[in-house]
């Protein structure tokens, strides 16, 4: 998951939590295995490398493709899991380095979902594209978690997968989960929320950003231009029923820029931005 995951289990005996914190690492750890575009022999490596040929996918993977063509079309393009090559001209490491014009129209040529074939559980991709599904994975992970845990334990319990979480329901008395998020300085909250239930999901540039003459670049792309999305919120937290839902509603807003509150504010939901 490319990130710190944990497990908090409200009371019980330390087997009670073994157990839960077991189903729900071998799951984390499958869904890893299989929809990580950095190991080979898995069904997105399988769909990369396929060099024009079509790719017969699982239903589980063909749920994931559905969501992100559906992500692809109420975002205008904004949402683009062939996006992922760009990674290749931009690196994100607080330097000034910013990529040459030329190199991202290079890029560009590889990306969009409207050059895919997509026809369930046939997926087609030209030469040199390739999927990345870590704009949705971990959302996915954290929720098939959840219900893992559900299943395992009465007791209610956090799944934590760097900041993207959920909770199987209020802790013993009804009291609530403290969730703080973070802000500008990385080693404090800026602020604490309060859950019984439902999800959290954070899309930002905190750690991933460039800075050049004062203005800061945040990595998040948008794969019309190959150019960070201008004028992007540093940081936005949502608050939904499951993180799937949450980070669909973060991430979009993250690409929508200087409308993301707008944008939020028409989804009427809670949500945190900070600019």
């Amino acid at each position: 998951m490319g990130s710190p995951c944990e497990v908090l289990v409200d009371g019980g005996s330390g087997a009670q939590a073994d157990e839960v914190s077991a189903a729900v690492a071998q799951e984390a750890w499958r869904i890893e295995d299989k929809f990580s575009r950095y190991l080979e022999g898995n069904i997105i490596h399988a769909v990369n490398t396929a060099a024009g040929r079509p790719v017969e996918v699982d239903p589980e993977t063909a749920s994931l493709i559905d969501f992100a063509r559906t992500l692809y079309e109420i975002s205008n393009g904004r949402f683009d899991i062939t996006s992922g090559v760009l990674r290749t001209v931009w690196t994100f490491d607080g330097s000034a380095r910013l990529p040459a014009q030329d190199a991202i129209d290079q890029v560009r040529g590889r990306v969009g979902w409207h050059r895919a074939t997509w026809e369930s559980p046939l997926l087609t991709l030209e030469p040199g594209m390739e999927i990345d599904l870590g704009g949705i994975g971990k959302e996915f992970a954290v929720d098939r978690c959840a219900a893992l845990a559900r299943d395992a334990t009465p007791l209610a319990t956090m799944i934590n997968f760097g900041g993207d979480l959920a909770v199987t329901g209020p802790r013993a008395g009804r009291e609530t989960w403290k969730v703080g998020i973070e802000g500008p300085e990385l080693d404090a909250a800026e602020k604490v929320v309060e859950l019984r239930q439902g999800a959290l999901a954070t899309s930002g540039d905190a750690r991933r950003f460039l800075l050049r003459q004062g203005v800061r670049y945040s990595h998040i792309l948008d794969p019309r231009t190959g150019w960070p999305v201008p004028n992007a919120p540093s940081s936005v937290t949502v608050a939904a029923d499951t993180c799937t839902q949450a980070g669909m509603l973060s991430t979009l807003a993250m690409l929508q820029g200087g409308q993301a509150e707008r944008f939020l504010e028409e989804q009427g939901v809670l949500y945190w931005c900070r600019r």
